[in-house]
C-alpha cells in the first residue's frame, strides 16, 4: 500500500528556516504528482504548493518567493524548502500524493502522509 512519511517539522523562530521531506513507498513516485498542504488549528487545509511528474510548481500566494517545493525521483522524495518563516505559517504539514495538476489548480489525490508539526515562534 502507499505510505507517506513526512519528517522535517520542529520549531524555530520567525525569520528562520526549515526543510520539510516526505519519502513515499508502494507507488511509482516518478509518475505521482505530490502537493504539501497545511492546516492550523480552526482553519480548513489548504494547499501550500504542488510539483508535477514534469517539475512544473504551483504555490499559494501566502508562500510565493519564500517556499520552494522540489522532488527527487531517485530517492521517491518530495521536499518544501521553508525559508523566512512567520507565525502564521504554523500548522500540521501534510504531503499528498496522485493529485491532478491543471494549469488552473491541483486537486488533492487520496494518499496522505500523518503530518508534521511546524511551529513558529514571534
Amino acid at each position: 500500500q502507499v505510505q507517506l512519511v513526512e519528517s522535517g517539522g520542529g520549531l524555530v523562530e520567525a525569520g528562520g528556516s526549515l526543510r520539510l521531506s516526505c519519502t513515499a513507498s508502494g507507488m511509482i513516485f516518478s509518475a505521482n504528482t505530490m502537493g504539501w498542504y497545511r492546516q492550523a488549528p480552526a482553519k480548513q487545509r489548504e494547499l501550500v504548493a504542488a510539483i508535477a511528474r514534469t517539475g512544473d510548481t504551483r504555490y499559494a500566494d501566502s508562500v510565493k518567493g519564500r517556499f520552494t517545493v522540489s522532488r527527487d525521483n531517485a530517492e521517491n522524495t518530495v521536499y518544501l524548502q521553508m525559508n523566512t518563516l512567520k507565525p502564521e505559517d504554523t500548522a500540521v504539514y501534510y504531503c499528498n500524493a496522485g493529485g491532478v495538476y491543471t494549469s488552473a489548480d491541483y486537486y488533492p489525490g487520496k494518499y496522505w502522509g500523518q503530518g508534521t508539526q511546524v511551529t513558529v515562534s514571534s
